[in-house]
């Protein structure tokens, strides 16, 4: 039953519960749901407080889609559903087999949780550095193998011993997210229609790093085909702007500029070089910094209370120098953020207040009951 403006508190609050109890017993109930289920339709919100004067006086709506609500912690959950299940319906990856992949780590968590749910050996493959802790250590809790391979050997080194682990093992099955359809094709029927129903149908530019492509490629794709005069834009770290056919050289933006072109942004325009200006569907690549990535990232956490990892600091950034072009003025910018920033404590992105903690929280600790109550004001650190 729905609240009777006329009645009066004690009346309200009866109404409430009995309304409440109602949908709880109803036989409309989700308490069937797995896991896998509840991903996706993950909120967009607006921000304010970070928006710099430019940006507000341009009157610019910026909206986040909070791609770490998943219950994998990012984007990257959709596309490890989809290709799993695309591949199960086919006949490709049957029961027994073992799933595995190469990623810098974010699809495969996604992996690793789904191929748990769904009762999958799985071996993720990623580079042996240090920012990784948190990945493989999520991998591993979710029963996964990880295989860590040489960091100098980059992108081409990880694909080729994942390529030959598979191809020596009979009963593997390689995701390769960054060749596989149902990557951009579950954004462009999940993604894109969430931002545009949640959006009010109103999107003027499209804000997103280029890990796989495949967000950029699906999503976008929806956007523009909603409306013709969206911008998407794709972003990759400075420091390897290899979509204008920049070299690539070393970055801390975990997630995107895997250091070389994308397939599926290849494919928007084949047999086209990389150079500035558009490809396909997307209308410009631009750029943020491995220290700009931190700035903005730490800037969303302290003035709106949104924890980010480092490649949506970058997208937040090349969203704001777009919202403070003229053109831009009472436009809307949605902006895609992957991941959840606490996945990122071994990431440069935490060094000052890890440096800060290990001061504050000293190992062991001072159990002395003769030196006051307080022992340690961050304010005044």
């Amino acid at each position: 039953r729905i609240l009777r403006a006329d009645d009066d508190d004690g009346e309200q609050k009866i109404e409430y519960n009995i309304y409440y109890l109602s949908i709880i017993s109803s036989e409309d109930t989700m308490t069937d749901m797995n896991i896998i289920d509840t991903i996706g339709n993950t909120p967009l919100v607006r921000v304010n407080r970070v928006l710099t004067p430019e940006a507000k006086a341009n009157n610019v709506r910026i909206l986040i889609k909070l791609e770490m609500q998943n219950p994998g912690g990012s984007i990257k959950d959709r596309i490890a559903k989809n290709m799993l299940e695309d591949a199960e319906r086919s006949g490709t990856l049957k029961p027994g087999m073992t799933v595995v992949e190469y990623t810098s780590g974010n699809t495969g968590i996604g992996i690793a949780m789904i191929c748990a749910a769904k009762g999958y050996k799985c071996i993720i493959c990623m580079p042996q550095l240090p920012p990784f802790e948190e990945r493989y250590i999520v991998c591993r809790m979710f029963g996964a193998d990880v295989h860590l391979t040489a960091p100098a050997l980059g992108m081409p080194g990880l694909k080729s011993y994942t390529e030959d682990l598979v191809e020596k093992n009979e009963g593997y099955f390689l995701v390769n997210q960054f060749f596989n359809e149902a990557n951009p094709s579950i954004h462009y029927t999940t993604t894109g229609p969430e931002i545009w129903e949640q959006s009010g149908k109103n999107v003027d530019y499209f804000v997103t790093g280029v890990g796989t492509g495949g967000t950029a490629t699906g999503t976008g794709k929806f956007l523009c085909e909603k409306n013709p005069n969206c911008k998407v834009i794709c972003v990759e770290p400075t420091e390897s702007r290899v979509h204008l056919g920049a070299a690539h050289t070393p970055h801390t933006i975990l997630g995107i500029g895997a250091g070389v072109p994308t397939h599926f942004l290849t494919e928007l325009a084949p047999g086209q070089p990389f150079a500035e200006g558009s490809r396909g569907h997307v209308s410009e690549f631009l750029s943020a910094s491995s220290s700009e990535s931190i700035e903005w990232a730490t800037k969303l956490a302290k003035t709106e209370g949104i924890m980010v990892g480092p490649s949506s600091g970058a997208t937040l950034k090349v969203a704001m120098d777009l919202a403070e072009r003229p053109e831009a003025k009472g436009k809307t910018i949605v902006v895609i953020a992957a991941s959840h920033g606490i996945r990122y404590t071994a990431h440069p992105l935490w060094k000052e207040m890890k440096q800060e903690a290990k001061t504050a929280l000293p190992q062991p600790p001072n159990m002395s009951k003769d030196e006051g109550t307080l022992f340690w004001d961050s304010s005044k650190a």
